[in-house]
């Protein structure tokens, strides 16, 4: 084997890696290692790690990721451009990588200094909104692309209109399949004498296993010695989730069919040289995929280039590598099609193995040797595209990148929860149980755990915050009314009949959040039940701020079920209430609701935005935007810091802003409001409002101290003319604590943003 000779010093291979279990992990494995042997240049490794404390890789491993943390990669961007590195492998499967729709992997490209060559490994040919942004950052922070079928590069031209110069189309590498003798296989095996089908690959739903199952009864009627092996262990994140579910499902179905004597589950990851005796044991591979838009299957691959007969529905992959005679392939969830093109195939001894034939010469084209001498031909490429502007230690000023953020800490949240809900009040960091709970602080804690969760911190300790939280919720609703009660003493009494109105629309914010956001599908169900219950009592309200609560809550669930009539008819009927209020009381030079600004007033705006943004209602949307930007001038001390209205006196109008004392729910309302305004029209003005809000806590303020504890998470329960009030709070802790986690998605968003607006 002889070496191609190129001053590629050292390539980066940047994805899932062995021992983690997944399809990506291994392909990034055997890549590296065939790059490896056809080059001189030092081949390392950075990986994305989805458990705590990541695998034991081996040393080739230099740096690892935690997948859900945004800041681990930058710091890897740093690694890669201070290690001298000539090019980047990277391997891109949207569940990869955190954020949504793996938009964190964006932080890493926008930071590296050198060219990267980019493996698509699944190519959309519809994505949503969010998809799209993601894939077109992707393809403009990608010096090449790698695909590995034809349909999948026309699919980048039509879609995504993707320069065809910057494609490289290369197959699914395959190792060299050593010669085999089925007889002494089968024998190994047991199955001598028997017919057998083969399915290998990490087992979940979308393998779509059980139409096979569904069409053993047809097999065996003409075979009766007929054997289905099901190979692979379960998917490592389907068994975190759901256990053995789905598998312990198909062991039933093929007890209710009838044919537990013919399948056989081989729950385990196998190696190679297993496997291939796995192939080679086998008449028949079958792959019965029902997403259609699969654009490789590493397993078809193999077991292709082994030179196996296969059957697979005709995702894409499978529809170009099996055309031509050199497989069959069947409609997906079609067990009566799988049934008559199995018995065909064993009954046809000649156009089984005349299709075996045509598989196994192909596949030398597909061995790892050629493939990675093709990877290289694409990395050369990339780096002769780069070579002039880029300078790998180039210096990074702060106006180039995201300002830093404090981690997300729950120690002080954790302390005020006990099994209730969260306490209201705090004497320093200390719980103060005599004034007990409060739907509204539980119902802004339960939407921080849907955050959290949106953001891939759904730990064990969230999750269970959040089933408190709900549970507090689900007692403090009054289905008889259909309103909530707010206020919960100590030793669990009800201390009123009804709440406040705006306990209503905060609840209301919090059931939306979870039906829009969550993906706990009990927790859905439980919000989705008592909104429906809760949402007409809106209507009796007479607080603005309620009726902004309200919307806000509305369009959350509107993100998941955008149909409900009902809901939008409530989300109109507030607005207009809002919108009437407005236009009664505004002036040019007070452009706001109502007479005097109090308190948690950015929300008033931001559901304007919101509603006007979603419903295409430019009224509504320019009265948020307008109020907005005034409240912005309001809320900004001469020395161009952000200043909430106090809530000594407030704002009247034509009379001076209170300053103090400060609280923390308006820095909060300022960050929400700024944030759905920048979503609304890109523009970096709000971005920077949100920054603006945001830096308060952190002691750009009137008094120059930071209001929150970064050891903990709490937060001081506001800003008085000399002092910070040293009181940690839930409403204070969870408005700093919302504030820190939109933020994060802010960020996350700038990085899907190529070009803000100034």
């Amino acid at each position: 084997m002889s070496m191609i000779s190129n001053d590629l010093l050292k390539i980066a291979f940047v994805g899932d890696y062995l021992p983690r279990k997944c399809g990506i992990a291994t392909f990034t494995h055997d890549l590296r290692i065939g790059v490896a042997r056809e080059t001189c240049a030092e081949c390392i490794v950075v990986t994305l790690d989805d458990i705590e404390g990541g695998y034991a890789y081996d040393n080739e491993v230099q740096f690892q990721v935690a997948d859900q943390e945004l800041d681990e990669y930058q710091s890897a961007a740093d690694f890669l451009n201070f290690s001298n590195v000539d090019v980047i492998s990277l391997q891109h499967e949207f569940g990869i990588f955190g954020g949504p729709c793996g938009s964190h992997i964006l932080a890493l490209l926008q930071d590296v200094r050198m060219p990267v060559v980019t493996t698509l490994h699944t190519v959309l040919s519809e994505p949503n909104e969010a998809q799209r942004a993601v894939m077109m950052q992707l393809i403009r922070l990608s010096t090449r692309l790698v695909v590995m079928t034809e349909r999948s590069r026309q699919t980048l031209l039509d879609t995504y209109s993707v320069d065809s110069d910057q494609i490289d189309v290369i197959a699914h590498g395959i190792p060299e399949a050593p010669e085999t003798d089925q007889s002494v296989l089968k024998e190994q095996f047991g199955v001598e004498d028997k017919p057998v089908a083969l399915t290998f690959g990490l087992l979940s739903p979308g393998k779509g296993i059980e139409h096979v199952l569904k069409a053993i009864p047809e097999i065996v009627a003409k075979f009766p010695d007929f054997i289905y092996i099901i190979l692979g262990a379960t998917h490592p994140s389907l068994l975190r989730e759901q256990g053995e579910r789905y598998r312990i499902s198909l062991e039933r179905m093929a007890k209710e069919l009838g044919v537990s004597k013919h399948v056989s589950f081989y729950n385990r990851f196998v190696e190679l040289e297993e496997l291939t005796e796995f192939i080679g044991a086998a008449d028949l591979y079958i792959t019965p995929y029902l997403n259609v838009e699969q654009a490789v299957s590493g397993t078809l691959a193999y077991a292709f280039g082994c030179g196996q007969a296969v059957i697979s529905t005709p995702y894409w992959h499978a529809e170009e590598l099996l055309a031509d005679g050199r497989g069959v392939l069947v409609p997906f969830a079609d067990p009566s099609a799988i049934a008559r093109e199995v018995i065909g195939l064993l009954s046809d001894d000649d156009r089984r193995l005349a299709m075996r034939d045509k598989a196994y010469d192909l596949g030398r084209d597909m061995t790892w040797e050629h493939v990675s001498q093709l990877y290289i031909d694409s990395f050369n490429r990339a780096r002769d595209q780069r070579t002039s502007s880029l300078k790998p230690l180039a210096v990074r000023t702060l106006d180039e990148q995201p300002l830093a953020l404090p981690q997300m800490q729950l120690d002080h949240l954790q302390h005020l929860s006990d099994s209730t809900g969260v306490v209201q009040h705090a004497i320093y960091s200390i719980p103060d149980h005599a004034h007990g709970y409060c739907t509204d602080d539980n119902a802004r804690a339960l939407i921080l755990t849907v955050l959290l969760e949106e953001q891939g911190k759904d730990s064990t300790e969230v999750r269970s915050l959040a089933s408190r939280y709900a549970a507090f919720l689900n007692n403090a609703f009054n289905r008889e009314t259909g309103r909530f009660r707010n206020f919960l003493s100590f030793d669990r009494q009800w201390l009123e009949t009804d709440g406040s109105d705006d306990s209503q629309g905060r609840a209301l914010w919090a059931l939306g959040t979870c039906i829009g956001r969550s993906s706990n599908a009990n927790l859905v169900a439980w919000a989705r039940e008592v909104f429906h219950q809760a949402l007409p009592a809106c209507e009796k309200t007479s607080s603005p701020r309620t009726w902004a609560l309200a919307i806000i809550g509305i369009h959350e669930y509107l993100r998941r079920y955008s149909g409900d009539r009902v809901a939008a008819a409530m989300s109109h009927q507030l607005a207009e209430r809002l919108a009437d209020m407005y236009d009664a009381t505004a002036t040019d030079a007070w452009p706001w609701f109502e007479k005097i600004a109090t308190y948690n007033n950015a929300k008033l705006s931001q559901s304007m935005i919101t509603h006007g943004r979603w419903f295409d209602n430019q009224r509504v949307a320019d009265i948020g935007m307008k109020s907005l930007r005034w409240l912005c001038e309001v809320q900004l001390s001469p020395q161009g810091r952000f200043r909430p209205i106090g809530s000594n006196g407030f704002s009247p109008e034509g009379g001076v802003a209170a300053v103090f004392d400060q609280q923390a729910i308006e820095a909060h309302a300022m960050v929400s409001a700024s944030i759905e305004a920048f979503a609304a029209t890109k523009d970096k003005f709000w971005s920077e409002q949100a920054h603006l809000a945001f830096d308060w806590f952190l002691g750009r303020n009137d008094l120059g101290q930071p209001i929150y504890d970064p050891s903990t998470g709490g937060c001081f329960d506001g800003l008085m003319e000399n002092q910070v009030n040293a009181n940690q709070g839930a409403e204070s802790t969870l408005a700093f604590l919302l504030s820190l986690a939109e933020m994060r998605g802010l960020h996350t968003t700038l990085r899907v943003v190529a070009n803000p607006t100034h």
